[in-house]
């Protein structure tokens, strides 16, 4: 019995690294927004503590089931407060890792599910 289609129209999360994720094959460098119904956008964030409320106001915008929040190289979860907008509207939050919110978001989407994963990609240090 097959249980999972052949191929998924959603992008696809491709490849991750330091500094840069990779959507279908294509390497972008910076904070990215991306969903199963073809969201893509810049999210104007390089570290954690950039992030703000009007983030997650912008994600609520998107009227998806489920947003997977990629807190980066480690997983740190937003103010509660941030998140008012998308519980008010039933959606879901799900905090993790940035690697592991791609292998997430890539199997949800290839459920067919309307899923967003909004991921801060954060810059090598300098070191």
């Amino acid at each position: 019995m097959k249980l999972q289609p052949d191929k998924s129209d959603a992008q696809s999360l491709t490849a991750h690294g330091p500094g840069w994720v990779a959507i279908n094959n294509e390497k972008v460098e910076g904070s990215v927004v991306v969903g199963s119904r073809g969201e893509r956008f810049e999210w104007n964030c390089t570290r954690f503590d950039e992030i703000g409320p009007e983030h997650f106001a912008q994600l609520a915008q998107l009227g998806a089931e489920l947003i997977i929040f990629g807190s980066g190289s480690r997983i740190r979860f937003p103010q509660p407060a941030w998140l008012q907008p998308l519980m008010a509207q039933r959606t879901g939050v799900e905090t993790m890792d940035t690697p592991a919110a791609c292998r997430t978001y890539n199997i949800l989407a290839g459920e067919g599910r309307h899923v967003i994963a909004a991921l801060l990609v954060e810059r090598p240090s300098a070191d």
